[in-house]
């Protein structure tokens, strides 16, 4: 097999903040796998929380670990060695959806085919970063009424409190009445229990479906407090990366929210799916600053899921890649050999 290696610098449409910051940029890393005439794609966001801070960061591990000589013929058993190896998952990510890419090309299937899943149903939510009223006012139609979306993630957990937060989330209510949409919340956990236990009540009173990581990571075992009693359904995201953290939270929380770049890409985001399952609890899909290949990939197992967030591919200016487009309101697989995404020609 032969591995090429690619970083891109991607530029957001609008910069992004959320409760740990503001980004209107990144570096990518991206992976082609050639075997048999045959290319499979991967993509790594990096990120230090996911195990390599930068592009290059990523790069060199990747490298490190191939090095190795690890079975790429049997995807799992090159995911269990990268986890052993300590490969960072956002790394581990590009190498597993290009093994599946290129799995599903040889096999001549789609990748959701080949999975065994059906096409998404659901809507993907589009997401709005935190940001006071008056900005919310103006890029609210923007990126619901020139997009013809109906699906809205705020993003809350204000560095400037919850009154900030009730302030935005406010200007995203005058717009509701205008023009309904269906909104959820994610606070990447900025919030304290009080204020979390606050919030979502103060949310479920004015038309919230759920609420999404409300607690920092590392301040788990207040779940069970805030779940007991609570008036919406809690997912959490950060709190868990892997199948392996279901249990330890599935007790306190209503839903998972699995990202490629947390989990390690596809093989790992099946275990999750299968696990969350056996624990009855909801699952989610959401994505970290990727381009159309790292979402085709996630769209390939998002005809399972409850809840779908691919949406970062619709936020870049310009995205280099296709084969995630949206069709009604859902990012949707391709009816293509192996996951759909690749580089523009």
């Amino acid at each position: 097999m032969k591995i090429d290696y690619n970083i891109v610098y991607l530029k957001k449409l609008f910069p992004l903040r959320i409760s740990r910051g503001v980004r209107d940029g990144q570096h990518n890393l991206f992976i082609s796998i050639s075997d048999q005439g045959h290319t499979g794609w991967g993509e790594t966001s990096p990120g230090a929380s996911e195990g390599a801070a930068t592009a290059e960061e990523a790069q060199e591990q990747l490298e490190a670990f191939l090095d190795t000589g690890p079975n790429l013929d049997s995807v799992q058993d090159t995911y269990d060695a990268a986890l052993q190896f300590g490969l960072a998952p956002c790394a581990l990510a590009a190498l597993d959806m290009a093994l599946w890419d290129l799995m599903a090309k040889k096999a001549q299937l789609p990748l959701y085919q080949l999975l065994g899943f059906s096409k998404p149903k659901h809507p993907t939510s589009i997401t709005l970063g935190i940001m006071g009223p008056e900005e919310a006012r103006v890029r609210l139609p923007l990126i619901l009424e020139q997009m013809d979306i109906k699906t809205l993630k705020v993003k809350l957990g204000s560095n400037d409190g919850i009154e900030a937060d009730k302030l935005m989330y406010n200007e995203v209510l005058n717009y509701h009445q205008k023009f309904p949409i269906a909104i959820r919340v994610d606070a990447n956990g900025g919030w304290s229990l009080d204020e979390a236990k606050h919030m979502t009540q103060w949310l479920a009173d004015r038309h919230c479906g759920y609420v999404e990581q409300p607690l920092k990571e590392g301040q788990e075992h207040e779940l069970p407090e805030l779940f007991k009693n609570r008036p919406l359904p809690i997912f959490v995201d950060e709190s868990c990366r892997f199948a392996t953290d279901i249990p330890k939270w599935a007790h306190a929380v209503d839903g998972i929210n699995m990202k490629l770049m947390k989990c390690g890409g596809i093989t790992g985001a099946l275990r999750i799916i299968a696990t969350a399952k056996a624990f009855g609890l909801q699952t989610m899909i959401g994505c970290m600053g990727e381009t159309s290949i790292s979402i085709a990939a996630g769209a390939a197992v998002s005809g399972v899921l409850d809840h779908i967030d691919l949406d970062s591919h619709l936020n870049l200016n310009p995205d280099p890649c296709e084969g995630a487009p949206l069709v009604n309101e859902i990012t949707m697989p391709l009816d293509t050999p192996g996951h759909g995404g690749k580089f523009k020609v």
